[in-house]
């Protein structure tokens, strides 16, 4: 039975109120780095956390009492209170009491007290550090309908559209129930669908579409940003509110916070379209792609860190051919500066020697689409820039697009900064704790399980090749099968998981296969891979938000069984697949399998490839690549805030 007639204050669309943030001053830059370590640690901030939770419970023993129409009273009495006076401390817990009591009315599910701290530590503007498998989810729905009931619109932030409607949809009893609307935004959708999503009190989306749709209004705002100027816009009848499809930045929590606004950061988001004005120019790709082709590794380009620099040798082979070219064909503007043409074949060789099929981007349809290196999911409308594209397309036979013509660019690390009131929660944040300080001003929170962790970690089987890796995971797969247990493989790359479905295929094992190919059926294939006897194979795709149930059956013979097939490029993604098993105290178990093919490796110089264990080299390589991630996104943060100061300067926008 909802609530109906609620009172709500109305937000303008083009009021759009968010943060404005200026670049820091060296001195301010340096006192935050020195300001971090001085503040309360998190398990310090944990009893100040815990000593609200009385107050939370006597509210919910009154509340349980309650009658549904007494308790349909009390929501609409706390909606009025809350919009009157705002997010006190003391309406906060009541709301808290509140949401709990209807939670547990409606999903059958009441908030278990480090799902409270949780919640608090979100309405406090933290990152939340919650072990997997302890309902984040559940949990932000207390910061996010206490905000909603006080008249402040909330984005709940995921990375996938399938969360982002899946927990749309789960938690939408809660909020009805509350008299609150919650809307979901999924890639495919229309402007006024998205309008009408983002208008609701709630919003569950994901960042890369939540961004895009702040660079469209951005758009069509154009130099009318602030309140003041938006509204003499609409007076002179030079802006249309109905084109807008947000309402500002105003309360913003973020799901996978680490993956969200640190591992996804370290490129900027493009919105661009398509530039019919400068046709793809096929015979100078299909040339320069030729001339790649006869490059040699050591000798006219080498590799350092996963990045290719011509050689002298290289340069003066270029030189002499791009004297030739233009003895033959006259004076073309591609071959006549040297930096140009450098850059052209430096393209042409990434194109040839980084970028794998399989791997980096999938073929289908005829079209080739970029894989989520984070995610391991195709990312839809998305492609590469200044002609890669077009050169991965030709190589890949397909028909090359037209380039496309930069509109708008924006950094996460600029867009979150602007946000009113900004949160996040994810299971793995203790090791990047500093960065989301000095980047976001976010302290971590690390809060207790509710049930003591029941995984067995059964430690690192090593192996020369990949083959052997398949053939021994096969066989451990079959082990556990027999007894009960479900296994859940997950693989670093697309093409590393379809080679150990063929080996499953080959040794007459059933298995489901989850990977960017099969990504509109993750839903069923993730309810099906915790029953007795299941064998699924899957990339990272299985790493982040989702949550395996267990038949009775399996959770009796032992729960789930997760391997993982090779070290991600981050210790926190392990730890997130880790995570598939052993939640809530269901018992479960992990091991690690990892070869000398591991392309992680690449990461070290020739000796130290050589030196120590398998395992030892291969941490070594993946904390050394977190590094380089780390100081890209520090350079890339750098860089916006110089640009801020240029736009400032100049009064453009994105």
């Amino acid at each position: 039975m909802a609530v109906s007639s609620i009172p709500r204050r109305p937000v303008d669309t083009l009021d759009r109120p968010e943060r404005f943030v200026e670049p820091p001053t060296t001195l301010e830059k340096l006192w935050r780095v020195m300001r971090g370590p001085l503040r309360l640690p998190g398990h310090s901030h944990r009893w100040l956390l815990e000593a609200a939770l009385p107050a939370i419970h006597r509210h919910a023993e009154h509340l349980a009492g309650l009658e549904d129409i007494a308790l349909n009273d009390h929501v609409l009495s706390l909606r009025q209170r809350l919009l009157a006076n705002g997010l006190t401390t003391r309406l906060s817990r009541e709301a808290f009491a509140t949401v709990r009591e209807v939670a547990r009315r409606e999903l059958g599910i009441a908030h278990h007290d480090v799902q409270l701290m949780g919640g608090l530590a979100l309405l406090e503007g933290r990152i939340v550090e919650m072990p997997t498998g302890e309902g984040k989810t559940l949990t932000a729905t207390l910061p996010a309908a206490t905000a909603a009931l006080a008249g402040v619109p909330v984005h709940v932030i995921t990375v996938n559209d399938y969360l982002a409607s899946r927990d749309a949809e789960s938690m939408g009893p809660v909020y009805r129930r509350l008299g609150l609307s919650a809307g979901s935004i999924v890639h495919d959708m229309l402007p006024a669908q998205r309008r009408a999503a983002y208008a609701a009190d709630i919003t569950y989306c994901t960042n890369k579409e939540l961004v895009f749709d702040y660079l469209r209004d951005g758009r069509e705002l154009d130099h009318n940003r602030t309140p003041l100027l938006a509204h003499a816009a609409r007076l002179k009848g030079s802006l249309d509110d109905s084109r807008l499809l947000l309402r500002g930045l105003h309360f913003a929590i973020v799901d996978e916070a680490d993956s969200v606004m640190l591992d996804e950061a370290r490129t900027p988001l493009v919105l661009s379209g398509r530039d019919t004005n400068d046709p793809v120019d096929i015979a100078l790709i299909d040339e320069v792609l030729e001339l790649a082709g006869k490059f040699q590794e050591n000798e006219h380009f080498v590799r350092e860190k996963n990045q290719l620099h011509l050689t002298d040798i290289g340069r003066a082979t270029l030189a002499k051919e791009a004297e030739q070219h233009l003895e033959a064909h006259g004076n073309q503007g591609a071959w006549l500066g040297r930096a140009r043409r450098e850059w052209l074949l430096q393209q042409a060789l990434v194109a040839r020697h980084q970028f794998e099929r399989d791997s980096h981007y999938l073929v289908r349809d005829g079209q080739v689409q970029i894989i989520d290196e984070h995610s391991g999911r195709v990312l839809a409308d998305r492609r590469w820039e200044r002609g890669l594209q077009q050169m991965i397309e030709r190589l890949e036979g397909c028909t090359p697009s037209d380039p496309n013509r930069t509109l708008a660019r924006l950094t996460y690390q600029r867009f979150f900064r602007r946000y009113q009131h900004l949160a996040g929660m994810t299971g793995t944040a203790s090791e990047v704790r500093s960065e989301l300080w000095r980047t976001y001003h976010l302290r971590v929170v690390r809060i207790p399980p509710h049930k003591p962790s029941q995984r067995h970690d059964l430690g690192v089987t090593m192996f020369a090749t990949a083959s052997q890796r398949w053939e021994w995971i096969t066989r451990r797969a079959q082990d556990f099968i027999v007894i009960g247990r479900p296994v859940l493989v997950v693989t670093i790359s697309l093409a590393d998981s379809e080679a150990l479905s063929s080996a499953l295929n080959q040794s007459g094992l059933d298995h489901t296969l989850l990977n960017a190919r099969q990504d509109a059926e993750e839903a069923d294939v993730i309810a099906a891979a915790g029953q007795s006897g299941a064998i699924t194979v899957a990339t990272s795709m299985a790493g982040r938000g989702t949550d395996i149930a267990l038949d009775p059956t399996a959770r009796n013979a032992g729960g789930l069984h997760v391997i993982i097939a090779g070290l991600h490029d981050s210790s926190r993604v392990d730890r997130q697949i880790a995570g598939r098993c052993a939640r809530q105290g269901d018992p479960g178990s992990m091991e690690w399998v990892v070869c000398e093919q591991d392309a992680l490796l690449n990461e070290l110089h020739g000796w130290q490839r050589q030196l120590g264990p398998l395992h030892k080299r291969l941490k070594h390589a993946q904390s050394q690549r977190e590094k380089r991630h780390a100081r890209e996104r520090a350079r890339l943060l750098d860089a916006d805030w110089n640009e801020a100061d240029r736009l400032g300067f100049s009064g453009r926008s994105e």
